[in-house]
């Protein structure tokens, strides 16, 4: 497959590891495809979830979400996919600045079933938490952003035509356009494996990053769409518990059903 960058529309670069595991998306099961799960058939019929974001003020992100800024906040809850039962609640927050959009992510969890040790790797097939933001409804490009238990990431853009798709990494990925994020692990250890109560993500993703994406700079007023989700891997690769905030068909990247994002 030939990769290429235009500079003057994206600065991202096309990864092979990101496009291999953003080509199979459609066929295999994976965190963001779940193409052997069944449909949510609330999807279509239920009103999209709508969430109101407050401003604040930029503060340092510590993954254990104690900051005053998120004072007052109410948890928003992750819904449970696929009639499975669910013994781990998960639910996050919303913030956003005049530099980016920071979300607080929690979840009782058992076992940290997570062993890549560095960035952009398939981090879905595996533990982890997963943020979808659909800046603007007139182009089908939205961004995801995912997070282990132990602290790393899969920043992509993604251009989704008729549900075809491929994931695009960063390009030049540091300084303000770097994501600032920090994991915290409640009952155990922060290591593949470990017996443990829960884990929390905290994370901002800068506007910056988000470039050229239209309306990725809100304001009072701006609406996104956008979905929250995690996948639980401890049961094994046949029995992989999935959650939604806003109720998706059979994958992850059902992007006309995401929820809307209202910044106050």
């Amino acid at each position: 497959m030939a990769c290429f960058t235009v500079r003057s529309l994206y600065p991202w670069s096309c990864a092979v590891a990101a496009a291999l595991a953003l080509a199979v998306h459609a066929p295999v099961l994976d965190a963001t495809s779940s193409a052997s799960s069944s449909p949510q058939p609330a999807a279509a019929q239920a009103a999209r979830p709508e969430i109101r974001v407050r401003a604040v003020d930029d503060f340092a992100v510590n993954g254990r979400g104690d900051n005053p800024a998120w004072n007052g906040v109410e948890w928003t809850p992750l819904n449970v996919r696929n009639n499975a039962k669910d013994p781990f609640p998960t639910k996050f927050k919303v913030l956003y600045s005049k530099k980016g959009l920071y979300v607080l992510m929690d979840a009782v969890d058992k076992k940290l079933t997570a062993t890549f040790k560095k960035d952009f790797e398939n981090l879905w097939t595996e533990d982890v938490f997963e943020v979808f933001l659909w800046t603007d409804e007139r182009d089908t490009v939205y961004f995801e952003y995912e997070i282990s238990p132990l602290n790393y990431e899969l920043p992509i853009i993604i251009p989704n035509f008729e549900g075809t798709f491929l994931g695009w990494l960063p390009w030049h990925y540091d300084g303000d356009r770097k994501i600032q994020k920090a994991v915290s692990v409640t009952g155990g250890k922060q290591e593949s494996g470990a017996a443990i109560e829960g884990w929390r993500a905290e994370f901002m993703i800068p506007y910056d990053l988000l470039r050229p994406l239209r309306n990725a700079v809100p304001a009072k007023g701006t609406k996104w769409r956008a979905n929250f989700y995690r996948m639980d891997h401890d049961l094994g690769k046949d029995q992989v518990v999935q959650w939604d905030w806003s109720r998706v068909g059979k994958n992850f990247h059902d992007f006309r059903n995401f929820g809307t994002l209202i910044f106050e």
